[in-house]
């Protein structure tokens, strides 16, 4: 099935549409900046942009939301707007589009695909998806089953939210070396392994990419096995796209 996959994250908003039964785009992706203030209204405007880019796939949309969201609506808003917090964000969406919408959380959604086709793939026991991004997202599987909205970017290390330490944005604004943010990283999943004992770490996210600059490091700091994500950045639109296709979250 080819349906429309949208990522809104706190720099940028990307979409495509996804060939939900092989996990892959069935085109390059859009992304415009993520509008400033980002309300409902600038949004959706920045959807329907990237909506209008690809006419001949005009059916049901996914769409990632970087928080909490349950039934459709969000419930915190940490690297968005805060008008955000207790919108009915898919159906507003529905109907500012013209189109069924349906709204996750975007670690989930990466999670979603990364179990199904990605580095996740036939695993049992705990799989941890960490995007590290503008914040750190989360997405937790026992035996391929979501436990979702899990908010660990938001675990306190030494004071502070771990994305406020250790998230790619920091790296970029405090222009961390990369040895340096990658203990930094180390320590956030040393933490997240002594709580969860989980049997694989997948890293998402955009710097996903660059995994040999920095893995290394972070898996000389942790016991469990740490992978990059194989879908990397466009996890969150295969995501979106198979929940939007109301096919199984993970294989």
């Amino acid at each position: 099935m080819n349906i429309i996959g949208i990522d809104i994250g706190g720099s940028g908003i990307k979409g495509a549409p996804v060939d939900t039964g092989a996990g892959t785009l069935f085109a390059e992706r859009l992304r415009l900046p993520t509008p400033a203030p980002s309300t409902p209204d600038a949004v959706a405007g920045a959807i329907r942009q990237i909506l209008e880019n690809f006419p001949a796939t005009p059916g049901p949309v996914g769409i990632t939301f970087p928080g909490v969201v349950k039934s459709g609506r969000v419930l915190t808003a940490a690297n968005i707007d805060p008008v955000w917090a207790g919108f009915e964000a898919a159906t507003f969406f529905s109907a500012k589009l013209g189109r069924v919408c349906t709204v996750l959380n975007d670690a989930d959604a990466a999670g979603m695909a990364e179990m199904r086709f990605g580095a996740g793939r036939g695993i049992k026991g705990v799989v941890i998806l960490i995007t590290l991004g503008t914040g750190i997202g989360s997405a937790v599987f026992l035996d391929g089953k979501l436990l979702p909205n899990t908010e660990l970017g938001h675990m306190e290390i030494r004071g502070k939210d771990a994305e406020a330490r250790a998230s790619e944005r920091v790296r970029e604004e405090k222009d961390l070396g990369w040895p340096e943010w990658a203990e930094r990283v180390g320590e956030v999943l040393a933490r997240y392994a002594f709580l969860f004992n989980p049997d694989l770490f997948i890293i998402g996210g955009g710097v996903s990419r660059k995994a040999d600059k920095f893995l290394p490091v972070v898996q000389g700091m942790v016991k469990v096995p740490v992978v990059p994500a194989q879908l990397q950045n466009q996890a969150g639109l295969v995501g979106a796209a198979l929940v939007a296709a109301g096919g199984p979250p993970a294989a």
